[in-house]
């Protein structure tokens, strides 16, 4: 089954601008997130039922099974089975969430209604966050989920300094499902649209983080104002990525456990990855490079990879 999926959330300007030396392009998107996982199976199970994804592909490396769950032909998710590890430490540095984006209010409302149904989700609750309507849950295994809906860019509002205006206002979530919820869409969940829109982390200090995803990775702030956490992102978009230390301040680099594996984005072309390369080098990090992606690792152990393209199947399983 393929589908059409919905575009990244990149620049509205019509023009590729030039490479900025500093910045990532206006064109970079979020790819899969990478889950260390106890319980593959369940956690397949869970994927598949809770979130109406499909398993897309699945390949075995050095003794590990790593399985590719999205919608249509879009990774979303790889799951990779490593049940000797420690489960999640919720006040570590890693993962807070994964936020899933739909098209449209009747997508979130039928993939809320089959979170909020299985047994092994926990609902944490839903917020208004003047960009977006959003609702959160968390998995089995301790992961973060947000699943949103974005406003039309043309009703975010900006401070006199630039940054995007958001808040975390009351979302009634029955009234939003009585609203949007359509029962030809929920019979048919897995076959609407979805992208990984921003990756949320945990991680020790602000400062620290700003140095790596902004400086050195080429993010552009866009709200700094709110305590403990720091939202960055290309293109004007409101966040591809946030940095938070509301449970984890002060937290060092995460020993191997389960949870987050890696986290992926992808640019244009490979002129963005020599501009990151350069990047990295004058921040004196160290890095690998295979010609198509650049693999670094943050301040807290947590994996980066950029990549040429769009998300697919092969270039997530290679990761």
């Amino acid at each position: 089954m393929t589908t059409t999926p919905i575009q990244a959330p990149t620049s509205t300007d019509q023009q590729t601008p030039a490479v900025d030396e500093k910045r990532l392009s206006a064109a970079t998107g979020m790819d899969a997130v990478t889950l260390r996982v106890g319980d593959l199976e369940k956690m397949s199970n869970y994927y598949s039922n809770a979130l109406a994804m499909e398993p897309l592909e699945e390949t075995a490396r050095d003794g590990e099974v790593h399985r590719v769950l999205g919608r249509g032909t879009t990774p979303l998710v790889k799951l990779v089975a490593t049940p000797g590890l420690p489960g999640v430490d919720p006040k570590q540095a890693g993962l807070f969430h994964t936020a899933f984006l739909f098209d449209t209010k009747e997508a979130l409302a039928a993939t809320v209604a089959h979170a909020a149904q299985n047994t092994n989700s926990t609902f944490v609750g839903s917020s208004d966050h003047l960009v977006s309507q959003a609702f959160y849950f968390t998995d089995p295994e301790g992961n973060g989920i947000e699943l949103y809906v974005d406003r039309a860019r043309s009703e975010w509002t900006h401070s006199l300094d630039g940054e995007v205006q958001m808040d975390s206002l009351y979302l009634d979530p029955n009234r939003f499902l009585e609203r949007h919820l359509n029962q030809d869409v929920l019979a048919n969940t897995v076959a609407e649209p979805g992208i990984v829109g921003h990756v949320h982390l945990q991680v020790g200090n602000i400062p620290q983080a700003r140095e790596f995803y902004v400086d050195a990775l080429g993010f552009e702030p866009s709200l700094s104002s709110m305590p403990g956490v720091l939202f960055a992102a290309a293109g004007g978009y409101h966040h591809h990525v946030a940095m938070n230390t509301w449970n984890s301040r002060g937290a060092g680099p995460r020993a191997a456990s389960l949870g987050l594996g890696d986290v992926a984005i992808t640019v244009p072309g490979r002129e963005d990855l020599d501009a990151l390369v350069a990047r990295l080098r004058a921040h004196n990090l160290d890095f690998a490079d295979d010609g198509r992606s650049v693999h670094v690792v943050d301040p807290w152990g947590t994996q980066v990879t950029l990549a040429t393209g769009t998300s697919s199947i092969d270039e997530t399983l290679a990761r």
